[in-house]
């Protein structure tokens, strides 16, 4: 009997085929063949009698190829209402800022003055529209926020103590802790009060002749309340400036103008905390400020130049597209009102929230004909998230799906070529439109309908 494989078209007649001179333009050649290969081998290790023909073999190809040259790194639809949310990139571009970044993709004068034609640093870009807008003498932009407050560390109290109150030894995020910054860093920490309550006595009697900086953070990621208390910023400072210490406060999220975001709690700014003396500020591009994964350092000239010669910051280095959309972010601010028709992150988190149902309302996603399935439009609450505002509710709205298997209809939502990421919440699978900017809404109302009608398929 002759053997079944022999039907089984062969490699060099596959590659004749028309499709494949598209293929091959789009995917490459040899990926293309590794493509094949996998399905023929496939194809002959099937052991039933019947061999599928050359269309049902470039089919599975195709399917082969498109989902190996889809990139793990993919634009996703946020439904979770979480404005800036970690696992999702936090703050999404300003279009002027995605469009510095494309730009700065190629050729540029990143390290090049164009004035002398001789090396320049790239720390000039933005360091003086960070001045502009804080009040500073002088700044430097590293990769995050714990970059630069690792780079702090290291330069001024390298082999000496850090004071830090207990209340403020906060874990960033992915079990990345303050004490594990200053230690890794170079720095003794020197915890000082309790986790509840720390009073100026308390660092007044920690500085000694081996104190080499007192670092302020703010727990963004967490309240202490009740029974609490901790120093007026001003009088850490005053504090700083008598015994000749360093004096750094870390603010986190990054928000320049409390006015930015009328009616949330009050937390700090770049520009007060300078404005009450403290010698450096750190805080994060990408959070509040609404930009790129950054950690921007402002404040006293002297030190922002002794930290520029820090061969750390190499290191910590920023590179030129993060730089391109970081500035063209930055520049927005010189506006206030231009800053919040424009950043995304404060668009979303000001929309009141009628206007938001209304989205909602206006998009329309449709449960299958004839199921079980119900889908409401519902009030939900959001969150800022990134670490900002803990225990701050926004009111929202959005989409509620019951009457299906949840867990199987956020899977079948995800696995999508523009996944579409919701939360579940009392056996439902709600999609909170607040962070659907636009025309995003009618793009996840698709996808959420789609996702709906394969599983009624099933």
């Amino acid at each position: 009997m002759t053997d079944p494989r022999r039907r089984i078209p062969s490699m060099d007649s596959l590659l004749r085929e028309p499709d494949i001179v598209v293929w091959i333009d789009r995917y490459g050649r040899e990926t293309v063949k590794a493509s094949l290969r996998r399905i023929l081998d496939r194809a002959r290790a099937d052991v039933g009698p019947e061999r599928p023909g050359p269309a049902a073999l470039l089919e599975a190809a195709e399917r082969d190829l498109e989902g190996r040259s889809r990139l793990s790194l993919r634009r996703a639809l946020n439904g979770t209402g979480v404005v800036l949310h970690t696992n999702l990139g936090r703050a999404p571009l300003a279009e002027t800022a995605s469009r510095a970044q494309g730009e700065a993709a190629g050729y540029g004068n990143v390290e090049l003055s164009l004035a002398t034609g001789r090396r320049g640093s790239r720390y000039d870009h933005c360091g003086e529209i960070v001045c502009e807008l804080t009040g500073a003498e002088a700044a430097i932009v590293a990769n995050n926020n714990a970059a630069a407050v690792a780079l702090v560390v290291n330069e001024l109290a390298r082999g000496r103590d850090v004071l830090v109150s207990r209340g403020e030894l906060v874990e960033i995020g992915g079990t990345f802790r303050i004490p594990d910054v200053v230690a890794r860093s170079g720095g003794r920490l020197r915890e000082v009060g309790t986790t509840n309550r720390t009073r100026i006595s308390d660092y007044e009697v920690a500085v000694d002749e081996s104190t080499g900086l007192i670092l302020r953070v703010h727990p963004s990621n967490y309240r202490v309340e009740g029974f609490s208390a901790r120093p007026p910023l001003e009088a850490l400072v005053a504090l700083a400036r008598e015994r000749g210490i360093p004096f750094a406060h870390d603010i986190g999220s990054g928000l320049l103008d409390p006015g930015l975001l009328p009616g949330f709690p009050e937390g700090p700014t770049a520009r007060g905390s300078l404005a009450a003396g403290v010698d450096l500020a750190t805080w994060s591009g990408d959070k509040l400020l609404g930009g790129p994964q950054a950690g921007i350092i402002a404040g006293d000239k002297g030190l922002i130049g002794r930290l520029r010669r820090n061969p750390l910051l190499r290191a910590f280095r920023v590179d030129k597209t993060t730089l391109a959309a970081l500035e063209a972010t930055l520049m927005l601010y010189r506006d206030p009102d231009l800053a919040v028709r424009s950043v995304p992150a404060l668009r979303m988190l000001r929309e009141p929230v009628d206007a938001v149902e209304a989205r909602a309302a206006a998009a329309g996603p449709e449960a299958p004909p004839g199921s079980a399935v119900r889908l409401d439009v519902i009030q939900t609450e959001a969150v800022v998230g990134g670490g900002a505002f803990p225990g701050f509710a926004i009111p929202s709205a959005g989409w509620a799906v019951t009457g299906i298997d949840v867990e199987r209809l956020a899977a079948e939502c995800r696995a999508g070529p523009l996944p579409l990421i919701g939360r579940i919440e009392r056996a439902a699978f709600i999609v909170d439109v607040r962070t659907l900017p636009g025309e995003e809404t009618a793009v996840a109302a698709e996808v959420l309908t789609s996702a709906l009608e394969r599983l009624a398929d099933d």
